[in-house]
């Protein structure tokens, strides 16, 4: 069963995924079709160590165009931009705390980075030369191998995700710093999540958040 949500505000509200499985997810819609950079941010919180998918943006020429993935190490963010990646290292997630982060990539430069509760990560290059384009599937909470499907039960997200705005092009690092301290900061132009469109699909909720 899938519920659609047009531009809906969401403050103060989070999305709650409590089971794991490859039936549930959100679907974020927008009207976009090239992206140039991306920066995405987003708050979560979860208890599981295992590898999971908490982004994925497919379009019908690349499952991994772009992507935020825990891998199974503890400490460690895989992106993804046109198919190519890079690993994040070095990283803490501890168990059960609500974390922020936010992720860049321009195409320009093929530079990306991690800004993880506020800390800015080393720049590494991914891909440059090519924008991201074709028709989006967004997803949160799993990860895509295939545009809209190919999703992985072990690589499915359980926790709280909260707070998701996406921007086509790099923020500032003083604007970042507005996101993660909630601060009067521009919403994002590609999803907004105090006008959010989204679809759920299984058994995802909506309630409150709590800090």
């Amino acid at each position: 069963m899938v519920d659609f949500y047009p531009c809906t505000d969401l403050t103060g509200k989070v999305f709650i995924f409590s089971r794991e499985g490859s039936t549930d997810y959100v679907k974020l819609l927008t009207p976009k079709t090239s992206f140039n950079a991306l920066t995405t941010c987003l708050s979560f919180i979860t208890d599981i160590s295992r590898n999971y998918g908490l982004f994925s943006l497919a379009t019908p020429s690349h499952s991994n165009a772009f992507v935020l993935f825990k891998t199974g190490s503890n400490n460690v963010i895989r992106m993804h931009a046109r198919d190519a990646g890079t690993d994040f290292l070095s990283l803490t997630f501890p168990p059960n705390i609500w974390h922020t982060m936010c992720a860049t990539w321009s195409s320009s430069d093929g530079l990306a980075q991690l800004w993880v509760n506020g800390k800015p990560t080393i720049k590494r290059f991914i891909h440059s030369g090519q924008p991201i384009s074709g028709s989006p599937i967004a997803i949160l909470g799993q990860e895509q191998d295939s545009h809209g499907g190919g999703f992985d039960a072990n690589q499915s997200f359980l926790g709280m995700i909260g707070r998701f705005h996406s921007w086509d092009y790099v923020l500032s690092a003083a604007e970042i710093r507005r996101y993660v301290d909630n601060s009067n900061f521009s919403p994002g132009n590609v999803f907004n999540w105090r006008a959010l469109d989204y679809e759920i699909s299984g058994q995802v909720l909506v309630e409150d958040e709590i800090f």
